[in-house]
Parts: C-alpha cells; structure tokens; sequence
C-alpha cells in the first residue's frame, strides 16, 4: 500500500531527516522530543493506512491520540499522569462508541438457521 506514491516507510524516513535537519538549523528540539515528532509521525502513517485499507481505524485513531498527548507532554503540556489517562481513556470511548456504529456481521441475521434439539 502507498500513499502519495511511495512506501510509508519512505515517507516516515524523509520525516525523521527533515526533523533532524530544522533541530539542526533553528529549532530548539531535544532528542527526546525529536522522537516524540517521529512517534507522531509513525501513528499518522498507520491512521492513513487503516483508512486506506478499511481496516483497524478505531485502533489507529487511538494510537495516533496516544502519540499526540506524548508529544504535547515532551513539549511542555503539565499534566499528570492521570490527566493523561482520563483524556485516553475518552479517547477510547468515543472510538468505541464509533467503531461500534461500523461494524456488521458477516452474516445477515434471517440467513442464519438454528437447528432444534428437540426434532
């Protein structure tokens, strides 16, 4: 799978060298927070590959929150750990109460025959 025509594992490579290239010329980014950008990145990727494949996108959707609350901590956000959790554990719930909405059997209800123990 592609997007704009190329791996996403090129695309998460260009971003990490031009994170590297704008902390070396300006930009005043620790390691620390280096890796939190490129950890967004990576959740970004995986949210666009789920919807592209249709495939996992309540996951991804968390995964990619998760990743954002991390950076915004590595950059400065003061909020606890539990701060941290309740907005998670929001997150969740209102991908949950999505996901839920979207999901179908593989098969419609009338088709489906029971057979009686009792013949």
């Amino acid at each position: 799978m592609k997007i704009f025509g190329r791996e996403p594992a090129v695309l998460l490579s260009l971003i990490a060298v031009l994170v590297k290239l704008v902390a070396a010329f300006g930009a005043k980014a620790s390691g620390e927070q280096q890796a939190v950008i490129n950890a967004v990145a990576a959740a970004a990727v995986g949210v666009t590959l789920a919807v592209m494949a249709h495939d996992g996108v309540g996951a991804a959707l968390v995964g990619f929150i998760q990743a954002a609350v991390a950076l915004a901590v590595g950059f400065g956000l003061d909020w606890s750990a539990e701060q941290q959790a309740v907005v998670l554990s929001v997150a969740a719930g209102v991908v949950a109460m999505w996901d839920r909405t979207q999901i179908t059997a593989p098969v419609p209800a009338g088709t489906v025959k029971s057979a009686s123990p009792v013949a």
